[in-house]
């Protein structure tokens, strides 16, 4: 059962954010809808400047002590948002025991694909070198981090010991499913505004290459894989059908989709209780395919 909070935070939502991002038209609508201030960031955690393999970012780390290494790939359309932007959710990821480091990799339209995968790429090549990772993200920073893993697969690169994907986008052709269905119910987006933000990315790109709609990839081999999505959500099934697909391919995969809840509620995690219960599950289910040596404070390439 959802709780009252969730349905006033999907009402709030619905009212402020859906009706801007339906007629928003060019980036920089986008970005003042995406980046306003919203929530506070945690305490307790540390937020530091970094670079990593000539990409900078942000490292967010507990003041607790070193945590387990993660890279957490922002979300925001691919247009968006920044790791100054996503302190609600790394700095609560940081309180759940993670060290981790964010990327502000570059946006469309000024830089369309493949320009944020090769930064990702870039990131975890120098990051993963370092010691074994996890990697996580929401919305188009999970479609990242899935393609990161396929990317890494390819490339021989060390692989993220598991991922934990928030609501991530897997499909950028099919139409049908909770794209049709939720295309009303979703309190964040409806499909104009999506179609909006596909186009501004893509570029020239085909959509269904599989560093673009990792459904479109064969996950075998790929490490344990977490999914969390809302089930109004029009990316609910991008999350189901791609849980399958591992499922099926022999990957270790956990799906859970939670009533009510608004695209990306993690943010709310001070106040939200599904918001807390969706990353404290995360958290267990990382550190619980975390190799032995997995720890470390996350300090070089400052």
């Amino acid at each position: 059962m959802a709780s009252l909070r969730a349905y006033l935070g999907t009402w709030m939502v619905r009212n402020k954010v859906r009706g801007p991002l339906s007629k928003a038209r060019d980036a920089a609508a986008f970005r003042r809808i995406f980046e306003a201030p919203a929530f506070a960031d945690p305490k307790g955690v540390t937020y530091e400047p970094g670079t990593v393999g000539g990409v900078r970012g942000e490292w967010v780390r507990p003041k607790s002590g070193p945590g387990r290494r993660m890279l957490y790939i922002h979300g925001g359309g691919f247009i968006a948002c920044s790791p100054r932007t996503h302190r609600p959710v790394t700095g609560a990821l940081a309180h759940r025991g993670f060290t981790l480091f964010v990327p502000d990799y570059r946006l469309a339209p000024e830089h369309p694909f493949p320009a944020a995968l090769e930064d990702a790429i870039a990131v975890w090549q120098a990051f993963s070198a370092e010691g074994p990772a996890c990697v996580a993200g929401e919305s188009a920073g999970a479609n990242l981090a899935l393609v990161l893993i396929g990317e890494t697969r390819a490339r021989g690169l060390p692989l993220p010991w598991a991922a934990a994907l928030f609501s991530p986008a897997t499909d950028f052709v099919s139409e049908d499913g909770s794209r049709h269905t939720n295309a009303w119910r979703d309190a964040m987006f409806d499909p104009g505004a999506l179609a909006v933000i596909r186009t501004m990315y893509l570029g020239k790109a085909d959509p269904a290459d599989p560093r673009i709609s990792p459904i479109n990839a064969d996950p075998t081999g790929y490490p344990p894989l977490l999914f969390h999505v809302g089930e109004r959500e029009v990316l609910r099934d991008d999350s189901i059908r791609m849980a399958e697909k591992a499922r099926a391919a022999g990957v270790v995969t956990e799906l859970k989709v939670f009533p009510v809840v608004s695209h990306a509620w993690q943010f709310a995690a001070h106040i939200l209780p599904e918001a807390r219960a969706s990353l404290d599950e995360a958290a267990n289910f990382l550190k619980a395919h975390a190799p032995q040596n997995a720890g470390g404070s996350g300090s070089a390439s400052r």
